[in-house]
């Protein structure tokens, strides 16, 4: 399973921070109250007290924190800026911008890759082209393209749909990521080239996607007569002086001499310059001090970017996927901590990792990025960490011991079982890996719950107790866990950290790994055996001089269900090559596995019709008259296993005429 999860790890490239955390609305929320299970259950009023904020206290905070995060999570370097009340309080360089000659990162002249911060400089082109009236927030988004986004669920896209990750298109990974050069093709003809299919109603389910926030940036440069490289660069950059800034990909010779070297540990070999060609979903690479100039924007109610009542339109929240959960705003999502409103948004992309969040009422930004993952991911909990601590330090509140509700064991049996999240795909070979990355929550003895996929940064699963009408808190600690209930019946759930973008939902029985899983284990068990035994019993005849009595048609027969069952298992060890491909090098997305994955399919073809040989086979020997029921048995056996993995190739859609994932 680990090799499941690096792959669904690099398909969420470019993704969200474990950090995104956030309720309804931008009004700072009370605590819970028995009646009411909508109102935020973890946000009482901010609290007074706490270190003052100033560039000392903060320095010193940064110095005790980074340096040793840094060293014992394996990461090379990082970059964190402080601003508040319109200047820059600070800003740190920490570790090596390039391990080999030993640079250090220098917060003015350093670039990172923000990874999917970028797109809140693509939703801010949005809103400049609603503020001018050129773009409407809930338009069909096909008034303005060039080619057309096809109807589904009886509804048209939205821009408000697409800055709300609410289009309903399944996720993309081919051509996610890549090194080479020669994939920085025009925006336009990067989404032409397949858009996702449509697996929700737009509006009904919040899923992150990269191509929506794409597909919004190609809205800007087709309404603005700019690419959207240069429309960036003229009125997002030049105007906040962000010299050190650009989405060009691979960056201009000028700024490129200034680009961290990008790790995968701190030990490890620097990678090459990531290209991202759905450039408006991560392609930014940016300085840590030039990162201020946008966050200092944002808070002064738009700056130099947006009017006051475009800018407070699009900080407030705009959906609310979980109830008394994170609320999602117009391109950032919430992270409302200690009674105060926070908006951000976090990125990743293969070697760079970074988090942004805007204290609203405050009047404060900060914004951090590391040039690794580390080891055991230790770029995210340290970023997690640093937003968490710098909340408690400066913003302190007393959290209330909230009791445990008397439905935690009634809601806690109805939230059991299996659950995939909605950031999946559903119409390609990827329902494999959206199969295989499901969680389960499991009902304790002492009423928590557990969900498998949550876990600590020990990577124990946390346990969670029902503190409200479906509202749960980490047992031990401060994260929380809502679901949205219908008719009695659970339809979504998600922690803090995801709600406002991602959501489990109940596992269907055709992508329930619960019992799909053991059933494959089984079926290829079988397979394999029967695989195995043809060669091994050809020696055993041949050192023995056997001639079996078998011959003609049963013969053949016999031959076609072992061919079978060699055809199944080098399938299934295909697919299984090709995920731990990917799971090693996400530039192999590039399209290099057309030809094996168009070979995988053509064996699968033909153990069809193999699969019609075998249950032929098993057929004429349940009704042979010499008939021995053990050999019997298995040959219904070998059938029935046969069956079942062609109709699972199917239905998890190995089998497509296109090759687009």
């Amino acid at each position: 399973m680990r090799i499941v999860k690096t792959i669904a790890l690099c398909l969420a490239a470019l993704a969200l921070p474990a950090s995104g955390q956030s309720p309804r609305d931008l009004n700072p929320a009370m605590p819970l109250a028995p009646a009411k299970a909508s109102t935020p259950v973890d946000a009482p009023a901010p609290g007074t007290g706490g270190a003052a904020l100033t560039a000392t206290d903060v320095d010193a905070w940064l110095d005790g924190l980074m340096p040793y995060g840094l060293e014992s999570g394996g990461i090379p370097g990082a970059v964190v800026v402080v601003v508040k009340d319109g200047k820059v309080l600070t800003q740190r360089g920490y570790g090596k911008a390039d391990v080999k000659t030993g640079k250090p990162v220098d917060p003015n002249a350093t670039l990172f890759r923000p990874g999917s911060v970028s797109k809140l400089f693509t939703w801010t082109a949005v809103m400049q082209q609603v503020q001018a009236g050129k773009l409407d927030l809930d338009k069909d988004v096909n008034t303005y393209l060039d080619f057309r986004i096809p109807p589904a669920f009886g509804k048209p896209i939205t821009l408000r749909n697409l800055m709300t990750h609410t289009s309903g298109f399944e996720e993309t990974a081919k051509y996610l990521i890549t090194t080479d050069p020669a994939e920085v093709k025009p925006l336009g003809a990067v989404l032409k080239r397949w858009v996702p299919h449509r697996i929700y109603a737009p509006g009904s389910t919040a899923s992150y996607s990269n191509y929506g926030a794409s597909l919004a940036g190609y809205l800007v440069e087709r309404v603005s007569g700019e690419k959207f490289d240069d429309y960036v660069q003229r009125h997002i950059l030049t105007p906040l002086g962000m010299r050190h800034s650009s989405f060009i990909q691979p960056l201009p010779a000028a700024l490129a001499g200034g680009m961290a070297q990008g790790y995968e540990v701190a030990s490890g070999e620097p990678q090459k310059f990531e290209i991202i060609p759905m450039s408006p979903a991560g392609g930014l690479s940016a300085t840590g001090a030039d990162m201020a100039q946008f966050m200092i924007a944002h808070l002064a109610q738009g700056g130099p970017l947006l009017n006051p009542q475009t800018a407070a339109l699009m900080h407030q929240t705009a959906n609310t996927p979980i109830p008394g959960l994170p609320g999602m705003a117009l391109g950032f999502y919430h992270e409302d901590a200690n009674g105060l409103n926070i908006v951000g948004h976090g990125g990743d992309t293969n070697w760079f990792h970074s988090d942004l969040h805007l204290y609203l009422d405050k009047n404060v930004g900060v914004f951090v990025s590391f040039n690794a993952g580390g080891k055991a991911g230790a770029a995210h909990i340290l970023r997690g960490k640093l937003f968490d601590s710098f909340n408690d330090r400066y913003f302190p509140q007393p959290r209330p011991a909230l009791p445990t509700a008397v439905t935690a064991a009634e809601h806690g049996r109805v939230l059991a079982g299996h659950y995939v999240s909605s950031r999946g795909s559903l119409t390609n070979w990827l329902r494999v890996v959206t199969m295989l990355g499901e969680t389960t929550v499991v009902l304790n003895d002492d009423n928590t719950i557990t969900v498998a996929a949550l876990t600590d940064a020990a990577g124990a699963p946390k346990r969670w107790r029902e503190v409200g009408p479906w509202q749960w808190q980490e047992v031990g600690g401060e994260d929380r866990l809502g679901a949205l209930v219908k008719d009695g019946k659970v339809v979504a759930l998600s922690p803090k950290a995801f709600a406002p973008i991602i959501l489990f939902l109940p596992a269907p029985a055709s992508l329930n790994a619960g019992w799909i899983v053991p059933a494959l284990l089984a079926a290829l068990v079988v397979m394999l055996l029967t695989a195995l035994s043809w060669p091994i019993v050809a020696l055993v005849r041949r050192r023995y001089g056997y001639r079996p009595q078998i011959a003609g048609r049963p013969l053949l027969l016999h031959r076609a269900t072992r061919a079978t069952a060699w055809i199944a298992v080098i399938v299934a060890a295909g697919w299984m090559a090709m995920i731990a491909v990917l799971s090693s090098d996400i530039s192999a997305l590039d399209g290099r596995l057309d030809i094996w994955m168009r070979l995988l399919q053509l064996l699968t073809l033909i153990a069809v019709a193999g699969t019609a040989l075998t249950i032929w086979n098993a057929w004429t020997m349940a009704r042979s008259p010499e008939r021995k029921r053990l050999a019997t048995a298995w040959t219904v056996l070998v059938a029935l296993s046969a069956l079942y993995l062609v109709w699972l190739a199917f239905s998890l859609k190995t089998m497509t005429f296109g090759l687009n994932f």
